[in-house]
């Protein structure tokens, strides 16, 4: 069954809302905009590099003057969207005092360090996760390496993963080079820049902007140039705090739509196999039994079966005398021994234990290449249809239309006779592709047939190998590098026989209520 994927539609619409103004726009008070949120943080960025500079001019009197920082030129082609009066586009690189990326040597790692080597993947959700495998470096390596850290720090991955979020909270850390690492210039930012860099918005401008096809990777000169609106701080701090209020909820209803999606996709197999499981302990037919005479019990069906079976032998005997008059005798079947200790559930008194040996002819058919497939067997006018593994589907259906034909002629090729059961059991479709033949067909060496000596069975085994207690005796059996299990092991798995009326009623309520199993997934 395939993995049900959680719907955040909701919470990306919600996220776009935010940082669209449509959340919310305005604060009732508020009288900054966010240009001047903008031009306040540049103002304290200039002066910082100013007080740097005189710092740097005590120890070399001909540093350099820095360069003023100014609000970058936005055109109108490059704004996505429309946004409030009072806020104003800025790229990242305008409200940031530093951003860069971890080391791009590696370190030499210390098991007994202080110090843990972070990249991408350890940033999750706004916290940084330290994993079983993080390795470690020394006080010595961390020197190294250290960057600027500090309350104002958030981190963001842009290579491989790109877009895990982590703030920074006084971690014993070193980054790698996946890890992107910027300082905000006021603190109370952090968290509005927490929710933009989660929108599609950024993401979709990171992974158009990266390069690289198996490892995509954003360059720190794409962050910088980031388009993003601004709004004022206090209409920040509203946004934030209707974020915090409103996504908990909306994760709660995605993860309640996730569990029911799987509730509603799982509840058809796990009605099936409940339902088979009912089956085949004879309870579907508890009350059926109290209204109707038995006349033949499973273990009269069981010897009759094995008398026919003896009595076969004993006409095929006597044929191969008429050519050989030394043939053998063959000794007489006799119902296969089962201890108490195998016996695996309660069946009603007029069932009956035996093995799959005593009631069906077990075989695997025969192997055939692709070159021989294409050279000898395909296009043929007349002759049996080959079904290999491939043609049988999950859904219990069988490709009879692939183009592959056995002549007649060539009896060395096993039969499967129409109506019986082909199950595959080698293999990674081992024990989950099984399918009803509607013609006698040829088939692969991966593929067993379950020929019923007595053919009324064919129903009710078909739905007996698709119960819980026979695949799990399956799986136990399967071994080998390939996968699989041998025909003498499924000979000698337990089979649950009823009363063949009782069978014919078992498949009669089966078959009405399965369908029904399916409609509870639509």
């Amino acid at each position: 069954m395939a993995k049900i994927k959680k719907d955040t539609n909701l919470r990306k619409s919600i996220l776009q809302a935010a940082i669209t103004g449509q959340l919310i726009s305005n604060v009732k008070g508020e009288t900054k905009t966010g240009k001047e949120l903008l031009d306040k943080i540049i103002e304290e960025r200039n002066a910082k590099l100013l007080a740097d500079w005189e710092e740097a001019k005590k120890k070399n009197s001909k540093a350099k003057k820095p360069t003023p920082i100014v609000a970058s030129e936005i055109t109108e082609d490059e704004i996505p969207f429309e946004i409030p009066k009072s806020w104003c586009w800025c790229r990242l690189g305008d409200v940031v005092t530093i951003l860069g990326d971890g080391l791009h040597g590696t370190p030499k790692f210390d098991i007994s360090g202080e110090y843990y080597f972070v990249n991408g993947n350890n940033l999750s959700n706004g916290i940084i996760e330290i994993k079983s495998d993080t390795k470690k470096v020394n006080e010595k390596e961390y020197e190294k390496y250290k960057k600027d850290l500090n309350k104002y720090t958030i981190f963001v991955s842009i290579n491989g993963t790109i877009g895990n979020i982590a703030f920074y909270n006084n971690e014993k850390i070193v980054l790698g080079k996946s890890a992107c690492y910027f300082n905000v210039a006021i603190e109370d930012l952090k968290k509005f820049f927490f929710y933009l860099f989660n929108t599609d918005f950024f993401l979709t401008y990171a992974l158009d902007n990266a390069t690289g096809t198996t490892i995509k990777n954003v360059s720190l000169g794409t962050m910088r140039n980031f388009i993003f609106p601004l709004p004022p701080l206090a209409v920040q701090n509203a946004i934030v705090a209707k974020l915090e209020e409103v996504l908990p909820l909306v994760d709660a209803y995605e993860n309640a739509v996730l569990q029911k999606e799987e509730l509603k996709t799982a509840l058809p197999d796990k009605v099936k196999k409940a339902i088979l499981q009912e089956a085949i302990q004879g309870k579907l037919t508890k009350s059926w039994r109290k209204t109707t005479t038995i006349e033949e019990s499973g273990k009269q069906l069981l010897d009759k079966i094995i008398e026919e079976r003896n009595a076969k032998l004993l006409a095929q005997w006597e044929e191969a005398k008429k050519k050989n008059p030394k043939a053998k005798k063959p000794a007489p079947i006799v119902p296969s021994e089962i201890t108490e200790d195998e016996i695996p559930f309660e069946i009603p008194k007029s069932w009956c234990w035996c093995r799959l040996s005593n009631l069906c002819n077990l075989y695997t058919g025969n192997s055939i290449n692709e070159t021989e497939k294409k050279l000898k067997y395909t296009n043929i006018k007349d002759g049996w249809v080959y079904i290999g593994t491939k043609d049988v589907g999950f859904d219990q259906t069988i490709n009879y239309d692939n183009g592959i034909k056995i002549p007649f002629e060539k009896d060395t090729f096993r039969i499967a006779p129409k109506n019986t059961v082909l199950m595959c059991i080698e293999g990674g479709s081992a024990g989950r592709k099984i399918a009803f033949t509607n013609q006698d067909v040829c088939f692969g060496n991966k593929l067993c047939c379950f020929n019923p000596y007595k053919y009324e069975v064919e129903k009710f085994l078909f739905y007996f190998l698709q119960s819980t207690v026979f695949i799990d005796a399956f799986k136990d059996n399967i071994n080998g590098i390939i996968g699989g299990v041998s025909i003498n092991k499924i000979k000698e798995m337990l089979f649950p026989l009823p009363p063949l009326a009782e069978q014919e009623k078992i498949v009669e309520i089966i078959e009405q209520i399965l369908p029904l199993c399916e409609k509870l997934g639509g």
